[in-house]
């Protein structure tokens, strides 16, 4: 409900190159700036931001759209969450449309709460002999601690009041910061070393506390509140997220002084799940930030445990050209005790050699159902197929896992038929040639090149095939309305309408335009096979037709068309009689 022209006002503030290169680190390349996809996987950046035009485009898979788009696909935000981000960084208000329900602001009174008790236990983290020496006796030192914004909860039943202009708020209860218990309230959180949990923007949404000394739970998370959802967050996403981009590859681990430890090692692409199993959604959002994922757990029965259920749900979000690994960590050992005492490299090849998905898969079925016998081996089948099944978007890991399956359990034949004697290998498909642009395509890229040049091209006919018909309203709307001539706009205009294709392409095409690009010669040849092809169509639909019986409007347009084509071919059209 952000009313459209808000939506202009922001993309023209906006600079998408700064938007983007938060979370991509992006090199300058000619006019534009490169990068290797966020959104698949590749060696070689097909990545491009372009500052002039304000837009984003992959040549590789295709990705494309605004700094909206882009911390929507890339970020996870939704749609006001993203306007509301890019409007925060300009210092523009996003305009209240009269429609706003109440408990639209309710989230923001919820992150402002939790915003203060997160400087509240920063702050007492000073002040807390027991706590720094908890810390320090960990291997922590204050730059890590600073960095990840830890805290401490003091041992107090009402701690917070110190925080909070009103601890009577509901807002605090709402938030999972107090427990009211039979009338009385008092602090979730009590003598706790505090790590606060933050969403991809960097608001704290929940806390972990870790208790000191003897006490449980061990460690306490905030629970589930209309800003957290533990099934969905990932702690260190935010503080990690660079590290994790330049690094290709996330490594989740459990627990948050994992993640914590790894950064001071210079392991900065570490994830922890939030005191729950690693879920669907977990994988979703993991697989939209890398290619390689490393789920590293302790190697005794209850990691093996927590790695089974981490693939069960990996299966289902894994799509093909993604990597699933699983490091299980010598016995007794975690992330963090392990690289305090090996350090980073060897953490590092722990990684690099972790178990792919689908040996860790077939190993452990393959125990289950002991394949040395006839029944062994029917039985792996039996187990491991259902798997497989679940692998909708990896269609091609799938066959490759089913032809292995057939190899081991010498089933053979479930993937495809058995060839006639004598015929080969199928050849492969020829390579398609690479399309050429269309006439009417090249024109609107021009248009939108250099809009002034609108101005002196003369009306085109709407009627002929698809591209001149979409290109011939377009033009119109354009002429119309001026203000619309930018690609941005115009893509925003024309979502999910026919002319839709052409625009983007239009769009896309433009990156390899520099602003001092000279595509008059282009605009010039496209726009005259334009009128050449509008004057055969029409020369072929008056072919067979008295002269009568064709409108004035038509026949003036034709000679136009034919003046202006200097044609030489006599008209099919028969003479009066």
């Amino acid at each position: 409900m952000i009313p459209q022209d808000f939506i202009h006002q922001l993309l023209d503030r906006v600079d998408i190159v700064e938007v983007v290169d938060r979370y991509v680190p992006l090199k300058k390349k000619g006019a534009n700036y490169m990068a290797c996809c966020p959104f698949h996987g590749e060696k070689t950046p097909s990545f491009t931001v372009s500052p002039t035009k304000q837009f984003y485009h992959c040549f590789g898979c295709g990705a494309h759209g605004t700094a909206i788009s882009f911390l929507m696909e890339h970020a996870g935000m939704g749609f006001v969450e993203a306007v509301k981000e890019l409007a925060d960084r300009t210092g523009m208000t996003v305009p209240d449309d009269g429609q706003r329900k109440p408990e639209d602001g309710r989230r923001d009174r919820l992150l402002a709460v939790m915003e203060q008790a997160a400087q509240h236990y920063k702050g007492l983290l000073k002040d807390s002999a027991k706590a720094v020496d908890y810390l320090k006796g960990r291997g922590l030192d204050g730059r890590t601690a600073a960095a990840f914004g830890l805290g401490y909860a003091a041992d107090e039943w009402q701690g917070l009041v110190a925080a909070v202009a009103d601890y009577q708020d509901g807002a605090l209860e709402e938030a999972g910061l107090v427990i009211v218990n039979e009338g009385k309230r008092y602090d979730r959180f009590r003598d706790r070393v505090m790590f606060p949990i933050r969403n991809e923007r960097g608001r704290v949404i929940a806390f972990g506390g870790r208790v000191i000394g003897q006490g449980e739970p061990k460690y306490l998370n905030s629970p589930e509140t209309p800003l957290f959802h533990k099934g969905r967050e990932l702690y260190g996403l935010y503080e990690n997220r660079r590290g994790i981009q330049q690094a290709g590859r996330a490594v989740v681990v459990e627990g948050y002084m994992d993640v914590v430890m790894l950064a001071q090692h210079g392991v900065d692409n570490a994830l922890a799940t939030l005191g729950t199993a690693v879920t669907p959604d977990h994988v979703a959002k993991l697989f939209k930030l890398v290619d390689d994922v490393v789920f590293a757990f302790d190697g005794d029965n209850a990691g093996r445990k927590a790695a089974w259920r981490a693939l069960e749900n990996s299966l289902p979000q894994l799509p093909d050209g993604k990597r699933a690994t699983f490091l299980f960590l010598p016995q007794g050992e975690d992330p963090d005790s392990y690289v305090r005492q090996a350090g980073r490299e060897a953490f590092e090849k722990l990684c690099d050699e972790a178990r792919p998905l689908s040996d860790f898969l077939f190993d452990e079925l393959s125990v289950r159902a002991e394949p040395d016998s006839p029944e062994g081996k029917v039985r792996l089948v039996k187990l491991v197929e259902p798997y497989l099944a679940q692998l909708a978007k990896a269609p091609l890991l799938a066959r490759s896992l089913r032809q292995r399956l057939a190899a081991l359990s010498g089933l053979g034949g479930m993937e495809t038929r058995r060839r006639p004697p004598g015929h080969g290998a199928p050849r492969p498909p020829a390579r398609p040639r690479a399309a050429l642009p269309s006439p009417a395509r090249v024109v609107l890229q021009a248009i939108l090149h250099k809009p002034e040049r609108l101005a002196n091209l003369p009306e085109l006919a709407s009627g002929g095939d698809e591209d001149t018909t979409q290109l011939a309203a377009v033009l119109a709307v354009l002429r119309e309305h001026p203000e619309l001539a930018d690609v941005n706009r115009l893509e925003s205009f024309y979502q999910g309408r026919p002319e839709e294709t052409m625009v983007r392409a239009a769009a896309v095409a433009l990156l390899q335009w520099s602003e001092d690009y000279d595509s008059e010669a282009d605009l010039r040849g496209a726009w005259a096979t334009l009128i050449e092809q509008s004057a055969r169509r029409q020369a072929h639909a008056f072919a067979g037709r008295k002269l009568s019986d064709i409108s004035a409007e038509d026949r003036a347009n034709y000679m136009a068309a034919l003046k202006e084509k200097k044609l030489d071919r006599l008209s099919a059209v028969k003479p009066d009689r």
